[in-house]
């Protein structure tokens, strides 16, 4: 079977059931796996000189590692294949997250803030709902390129092993990827490589979310605010959702008891959002991963063809 109908497939059993919780409390998550492994390496490697060059080879040895697993998993038939892929994509465990804070802010604002506390790192604490919402727009925003997207698109030329591959090194960024003492160095390969992963996936993202909501008509504005924004790959998405919902996103927010002064994204927009403006993001989740969806099935269509 094609790379494209294995990932509709995938795509469609993800969709359908999401993160089953009997499952992963008998058994460790893939990517509970991968951040052991990670962290094994971190505990051991991250010390002494050279830290870079051991960085470098930790990641390079977690790649192997994906790449090997991913191979022996698609040896196994498609079935198999399908399993493994639909367990590593995140859509509905990411609209769900999205949605649970929408609910949770109608409740009340204590309750808002506990939620989105469980997608975002930064300080939640005395946000007040129209944080609460930006926050967690934003983090539909980038986990839709990163959860969602990126891990497609690797599947389509690579198969399962580039997807494992792309997830092991996304991973690797999410916990040492870090410009601080002790990552700068370590963390210096894993922060690189997911930057260079997601450089394709992010611009897809972005330019899906403004395709279906402005029709491309604010793809220059998009570009500038993306160009702005303090990573080289969540920009894209962020500015497009911004842009698709008319409001402004980023800003100054607070990390570790400190305040960032952020750029805005789509600055002139609205500010003042709430629960309404997270259900509209989650329903430009659901488009996007539908459009990907009928493209993975036509190349899977085309790929069959004589």
């Amino acid at each position: 079977m094609s790379n494209g109908l294995l990932l509709a497939a995938s795509m469609l059993l993800d969709a359908a059931l999401g993160e089953p919780d009997w499952l992963w409390s008998r058994l460790p998550h893939p990517a509970v796996l991968m951040g052991r492994a990670v962290g094994w390496l971190d505990r051991h490697l991250n010390r002494g000189a050279a830290k870079r060059l051991k960085g470098a080879a930790a990641l390079v040895a977690l790649a192997a590692g994906a790449v090997l697993v991913g191979q022996v998993v698609s040896w196994a038939g498609p079935i198999a294949e399908v399993l493994a892929a639909a367990v590593l994509l995140a859509q509905r465990s990411l609209v769900e997250h999205v949605r649970d804070v929408a609910t949770a802010l109608r409740r009340s604002v204590e309750e808002g803030r506990t939620a989105v506390a469980r997608i975002v790192s930064r300080d939640c604490r005395h946000m007040d709902p129209p944080r609460i919402a930006r926050a967690a727009i934003e983090s539909a925003a980038e986990n839709l390129s990163d959860g969602v997207i990126a891990p497609a698109f690797w599947f389509l030329p690579l198969g399962l092993p580039g997807l494992l591959l792309y997830k092991v090194v996304n991973t690797a960024d999410s916990m040492i990827g870090y410009r601080n003492d002790r990552y700068r160095d370590f963390g210096w390969a894993a922060a690189r490589a997911d930057d260079l992963l997601n450089l394709i996936p992010a611009r897809l993202t972005g330019l899906l979310i403004a395709a279906l909501h402005a029709g491309l008509r604010d793809w220059p504005a998009i570009v500038r605010d993306a160009r702005r924004h303090r990573s080289p790959n969540a920009g894209w998405p962020e500015a497009a959702m911004a842009r698709a919902l008319g409001v402004a996103l980023a800003g100054p927010r607070s990390y570790d008891g400190r305040m960032r002064d952020l750029a805005w994204v789509n600055q002139d927009a609205r500010r003042d959002i709430g629960p309404a403006e997270i259900e509209a993001a989650v329903a430009v989740l659901w488009r996007v991963w539908a459009v990907f969806l009928v493209f993975a099935i036509a190349l899977g269509l085309i790929q069959h063809l004589p």
